[in-house]
């Protein structure tokens, strides 16, 4: 859209791919391969960037453009690429701006795929790392090195839900000549924007709350127009590109993005808030928590306190099992973001292939339970979750 002063919910719904002769209200499903010119001479001015066009669906789509120019509004982001999902996005941000004798600063407190990239991939490329707790503003200016060319981190982090001080971050990185690259997954834009506190780039994996219900993959990469052009050049090539159908369906998602969000976070606000007064939890993990340290950095950064909140039970980590095996309700996935409540041991699925060392490092204990609080009544979730409780021996 032109104007940009429209707000978030106007600008999610209104921004969209031109219309075609059919003068469709809502955007059609774009299935092709490829585009035809109109002449030989138009083929050979589009492919040498002489004049603006779609040639092919790696490079470019109507249902990406239009996925992408609503992030890009939303995120308050001047330019963007759609990946095939978020680990897309994560590998290409790292992959297209590194090179042999680099160093990345990176938060220990991030996705196990993500780290395991860090860790175990970037090295083979002669990349060296640091991890630090995200939450440590010290270790974060005192991990940089001269060879640091990217900082990466998530906030709120998963799977603790720490929160991490962009502005500081940023000033950080641009007082170093370094890329900042945050994953804003967990927040949306419609409760975060990190461009606004400095960021370089940011990332999503729009298989979560972007899509909402747990239909399709997607991923992007949003921010100032020359890093996201490197990205661009990579996914172009080695072809980590968003199929249009899940771009289709993931601009459509967008539309109710804001609907959403607020019932998730209106539904994690009332989960967490009775789960504090229950007898068999031994500590709670929310962004906006009224016992949490971070509690105003929180609120200075984020519009809500997000649909996602931990817990850790009182006893083993068998009555943890135990505790979601009598769930009815919730789901038992690794997944996040849905419309339905979700509930995850992360020691045991998303961060297993990091030893037990590490997860305590990222405060992840055996008995550490997240859940992705959805849509359905909050009072029967509640009645789920306490009865699921009370059968724990």
């Amino acid at each position: 859209m032109e104007n940009s002063d429209y707000q978030f919910e106007t600008l999610a719904i209104r921004t969209q791919c031109p219309s075609s002769q059919y003068r469709e209200h809502s955007t059609p499903l774009y299935l092709s391969s490829s585009f035809t010119f109109d002449s030989a001479e138009q083929g050979s001015a589009i492919f040498k960037g002489q004049e603006e066009g779609n040639l092919y669906s790696r490079f470019s789509n109507p249902n990406t453009t239009e996925f992408i120019d609503k992030l890009c509004a939303l995120e308050h982001c001047e330019s963007g690429i759609a990946t095939a999902s978020g680990m897309a996005a994560v590998y290409t941000s790292f992959a297209a701006i590194l090179v042999q004798g680099d160093h990345i600063l990176a938060s220990k407190d991030i996705f196990g795929n993500a780290q395991y990239i860090i860790t175990q991939i970037l090295p083979k490329m002669g990349v060296e790392y640091t991890l630090v707790d995200v939450d440590d503003n010290t270790a974060w200016a005192q991990g940089v090195k001269k060879n640091t060319k990217l900082i990466y981190l998530e906030t709120p982090s998963n799977p603790t839900l720490k929160i991490a001080d962009l502005r500081f971050i940023a000033n950080i990185a641009k007082s170093n000549n370094i890329v900042s690259i945050v994953d804003n997954c967990f927040a949306t834009p419609y409760l975060q924007n990190p461009s606004d506190f400095g960021i370089d780039l940011v990332l999503h994996s729009a298989t979560k709350y972007i899509d909402g219900q747990g239909r399709v993959l997607g991923g992007a990469i949003l921010g100032e127009e020359a890093l996201v052009k490197k990205c661009y050049e990579f996914i172009r090539r080695t072809g980590a590109c968003l199929s249009p159908f899940n771009a289709w369906i993931l601009s459509k998602s967008i539309e109710t993005l804001s609907l959403r969000m607020d019932r998730h976070c209106q539904n994690a606000k009332a989960l967490t808030e009775w789960l504090q007064g229950h007898k068999k939890m031994e500590r709670i993990y929310y962004p906006f928590l009224s016992t949490s340290p971070q509690q105003a950095l929180a609120k200075a950064q984020m519009k809500f306190g997000g649909g996602l909140l931990g817990f850790e039970l009182k006893g083993s980590v068998q009555q943890s099992m135990e505790f979601l095996n009598q769930l009815k309700i919730h789901s038992l996935t690794a997944n996040l973001g849905d419309s339905r409540s979700i509930a995850t041991h992360p020691a045991s699925t998303t961060h297993s292939k990091l030893d037990p060392i590490q997860q305590l490092e990222m405060g992840i204990s055996p008995s550490y339970i997240r859940l992705s609080v959805g849509l359905e009544n909050v009072n029967d979730l509640i009645q789920d979750i306490d009865q699921a409780l009370y059968k724990i021996k």
